[in-house]
């Protein structure tokens, strides 16, 4: 039980992972491991405990079939207001849901919900998803799959719970990561993929004038591995090589 008094339930005051389960598996538990760890480094929580989170993780997910794991750190209880305590004591917990994969090109919108990539939590996965829950919904109402979150600038960002991919010519692009992007592990994997078949990759700061050019557009996480995009908008998107030939690489089992 989750006390009513713990700061990540008051206060967003905490971070988390989800991560992909395979038969009791968890293929990407270190990778995922760092980036909590570095997250808690980065918003001065005491350093994960990281033989306890991954034996959470482990115990987690359904012996058989394919789960999303979920594993949460907070900042604990106490603290009047805004202030922690002067000893942090934080909680960890791991859930697990069955994840069915997704086989469909997603549908996209350009969200009015901006993105702060002058906060640093822009670049972590902490417990305050606000504006990713808010720009979903606009996705939602407008019967599309994901929305497209810019940042303060008017630069592309990511979707809400994605990273974005656009190709152009021969070239792979993706949002820079101060554009206030979280940096995905399956983004990461794709940039080294792509780079080792020798495609030119950029991470750049871009308006969304260059998605309404872009021959391909795809999405990635850990769930979804290479999600393609079929649809910006009205404008209808092809399937492109590149993005199928990175999709057989991230979106099969192993």
């Amino acid at each position: 039980m989750i006390p009513l008094d713990d700061r990540g339930l008051l206060l967003g005051d905490g971070l988390f992972e989800t991560m992909l389960a395979l038969d009791g598996a968890i293929p990407l538990v270190e990778a995922h491991l760092d980036r909590l760890a570095a997250g808690c480094g980065a918003l001065g929580l005491p350093a994960l405990d990281r033989e306890a989170a991954r034996a959470l993780c482990l115990s987690a997910p359904p012996p058989a079939g394919r789960a999303a794991v979920r594993l949460t750190v907070t900042a604990g209880s106490g603290g009047r207001g805004l202030d922690r305590p002067a000893q942090i004591a934080p909680r960890l917990r791991a859930t697990a849901a069955l994840s069915t994969p997704i086989e469909t090109p997603a549908t996209l919108i350009i969200a009015r919900t901006r993105r702060n990539e002058g906060s640093l939590a822009s670049r972590l996965k902490t417990l305050a998803y606000l504006d990713n829950v808010l720009a979903r919904a606009e996705a939602t109402a407008a019967g599309a799959d994901e929305a497209v979150m810019l940042n303060n600038a008017g630069h592309l960002a990511c979707a809400a719970a994605a990273n974005l991919f656009w190709i152009d010519g021969e070239r792979l692009l993706t949002p820079a990561l101060d554009c206030g992007v979280l940096a995905g592990i399956t983004r990461a994997r794709v940039l080294a993929a792509a780079r080792s078949w020798e495609i030119e990759v950029l991470e750049i700061a871009a308006d969304s004038a260059r998605l309404a050019g872009a021959d391909g557009v795809f999405l990635t996480n850990s769930l979804i591995g290479v999600r393609p995009v079929s649809r910006l908008g009205g404008r209808i998107l092809a399937p492109h090589p590149l993005t199928e030939r990175l999709r057989g690489v991230f979106s099969s089992p192993a």
